[in-house]
């Protein structure tokens, strides 16, 4: 676990690294090939950059076109320090923000680089022709998000995500045409193939016909975004899932920071027992909406009836200085603080109110339409209401993990020649992320960072003798593979993936969610380990071995089953609360979390030690230089 930040001040670690990392000339690139799963963001910026160079890429995705990956969802915008605004921004405010706003539980170096490029990635995006939002001058626009008071979000209205992609997939399929890039859609991959200790390859499934097929590589790239999906009801997509980072994690690498889950809280509530997800609103809806619920517990009286003096503006009352964009974690508990209370709103009551009369009031409906119409739209659409005339009903739902595999400043896990991108990897966030500082990690990470890492590890496999397909790692893997999938089509059980995949995802919610205790994780744990066994033998699975999602989904809970035992033992042993991690027995009086420095300061790495076995935690210490650890107040 040699985290390999450079040398140097804080500001010139980056540029040292470049300085000094190792090259490989152009004619050489072409004898080298690289395997990147995920076209998302991190994926696409990354197949595409490396693509660019000259590297021969093999690109995986499970949906049918590249460009339908989840980055697509992300809405509100993308951080830069660029000052626009003069409102004081720079890179090291940034790059405070962002270490505040993780609780304290991240990399200095990684966090300040990520401030570094974030610049940049604007012009970057701009020159691929992304729209976004600009003054009437011409300028470029920004806004706030949580955990700031500056101005610092670049937008394209509220599909700021999908904008970006469609930039990164305009690069991919250029390289595509070009032959550089070896595009298969449909694939997912599930195993990892490891040679004397290094990534070579992987195992891949063609979804449409069932074939398992075998890519060697000279490196992996892992950028398949986050596990929040684990908790069923989510933002996420119904095919997100956690299969690529935990099968290379069962042949090596560490998780790190499992339990650290975010809770957005501007999701819509769910409405039903048969929901299989919930809609994300953009937390920019935040700083032109105030949230409150009524100060009469039960109170089911139309929202626009309520006299202002009945009404808790609950955030702006214990967060002034923040108010409404308040820091996710704080937010999303104080919302269920709230709900918890008897103050939810909405049919199930458990929803508060996102109000926006007062900005039409102040700045005219033409004005916050102009900010957020597709969204108050998609907002009617779904729910009948129109929120121009009404407030909005959210809620805190399940959306991204900061947690996943360990890396180190290369941004390379602990198997040599195996990298991880994006929400794949732990690295920029802590213990909770500052909104609109994921499109950001994508970007730089594909863009900014893996161009010069990879290449640094490529000029040591030059040498290396190529690895044929034939090798009898690639047949041990693969026998694996199926031997799984075989398991999966002869149970006769009863009982469906989807049963599976909603009982793991209510005992989350309730046991390892937005609060924990020592209680209800030991609770949650046992729990884990029934559902394992009843999944041995109750699973059924009708179908055969060709397209099938049944067969698919089984594979993605056994390892979610898995993950999330994981994530209530990671949890468990951090016995403190910070950001996200909220632990009930380490809170003021007041309800906020205390953190435990002295003893929990660290990043909590798991090896994988073999089926039914502990796995092994290992600590990365964390060691601030440039900040003060603190308490942290956003009041």
């Amino acid at each position: 676990m040699e985290s390999k930040i450079p040398q140097g001040p804080l500001a010139e670690k980056w540029n040292n690294y470049k300085a000094k990392a190792k090259l490989v000339n152009p004619a050489n690139r072409k004898k080298l090939t690289v395997i990147v799963v995920g076209t998302g963001l991190a994926g696409a910026s990354c197949a595409a950059s490396l693509a660019e160079q000259g590297y021969n890429i093999k690109s995986f995705c499970f949906q049918d076109s590249a460009r339908r990956a989840h980055s697509v969802a992300a809405q509100g915008g993308v951080n830069a320090a660029k000052n626009y605004k003069n409102d004081g921004d720079s890179t090291f405010r940034m790059f405070y923000d962002t270490i505040k706003g993780g609780d304290f539980r991240s990399r200095e170096a990684n966090v300040y680089r990520l401030a570094e490029c974030s610049a940049a990635l604007i012009d970057h995006a701009v020159a691929q022709g992304v729209p976004f939002a600009r003054e009437y001058a011409g300028y470029l626009n920004n806004r706030s998000f949580g955990g700031v008071q500056v101005s610092r979000t670049f937008y394209a209205r509220g599909q700021t995500g999908q904008q970006l992609l469609l930039g990164a997939y305009q690069g991919l399929l250029r390289q595509v045409s070009l032959g550089k890039v070896d595009l298969h859609t449909r694939h997912e991959m599930l195993e990892l193939v490891v040679i004397d200790g290094k990534a070579k390859g992987i195992i891949a499934r063609n979804l449409e016909t069932g074939a398992l097929e075998r890519h060697n590589a000279d490196a992996v790239v892992l950028a398949s975004g986050g596990y929040g999906k684990v908790y069923y009801l989510s933002t996420l997509a119904m095919g997100c899932n956690s299969s690529a980072i935990w099968r290379a994690h069962k042949k090596g690498a560490y998780m790190a920071g499992v339990s650290w889950i975010q809770f957005h809280p501007t999701s819509l509530p769910q409405h039903g027992e048969n929901q299989s997800k919930l809609t994300l609103m953009s937390e920019s809806l935040r700083n032109d909406g105030r949230i409150w619920v009524p100060k009469k517990a039960a109170d089911s009286r139309n929202p626009n009836t309520i006299p202002e003096e009945e009404r808790d503006y609950y955030l702006e009352r214990k967060y002034p200085s923040f108010g409404n964009l308040a820091p996710r974690d704080i937010s999303s508990r104080a919302a269920k603080e709230q709900i918890d209370a008897g103050h939810g709103v909405g049919p199930m009551k458990n929803a508060i109110y996102l109000d926006f009369s007062d900005a039409i009031k102040s700045q005219g409906k033409d004005k916050i339409e102009t900010k957020y119409s597709n969204l108050f739209a998609m907002y009617e659409k779904i729910t009948g209401i129109n929120a121009y005339k009404e407030p909005m009903l959210i809620s805190p739902s399940a959306h991204f993990t900061m947690g996943g595999l360990w890396v180190d400043y290369e941004l390379m896990t602990t198997i040599p020649g195996l990298f991880a991108l994006g929400e794949a990897n732990f690295s920029d966030h802590g213990a909770n992320r500052l909104g609109a500082n994921s499109l950001l990690q994508a970007c730089v990470d594909g863009y900014f960072i893996a161009p010069y890492t990879i290449p640094n590890y490529l000029s040591g496999e030059l040498n290396s003798a190529k690895i044929d397909i034939n090798h009898p790692a690639f047949e041990e893997a693969e026998n694996a593979v199926r031997a799984q999938l075989d398991k999966f089509l002869s149970n006769k059980g009863t009982l469906s993936a989807d049963y599976f995949h909603k009982t793991i995802g209510r005992l989350l919610y309730e046991k390892c969610g937005l609060s924990r205790s020592k209680k209800s994780l030991e609770e949650a744990i046992e729990g884990i380990k029934d559902l394992k066994k009843s999944f041995e033998n109750d699973l059924l699975i009708t179908g055969d071995d060709t397209l099938n999602s049944e067969l698919e989904k089984a594979g993605r809970i056994a390892d979610y089953l898995e993950l999330a035992e994981l994530m209530c033992h990671d949890a468990l042993q951090r016995e403190e609360s910070c950001g996200a991690h909220f632990r009930e027995e380490y809170q003021t009086a007041d309800g906020e979390a205390v953190r435990n420095d002295a003893d929990f300061c660290y990043v909590s790495a798991w090896e994988w030690q073999g089926k039914e076995k502990p796995q092994k935690l290992h600590k990365e210490p964390l060691v601030f230089e440039a900040v003060e650890l603190t308490v942290r107040s956003y009041k």
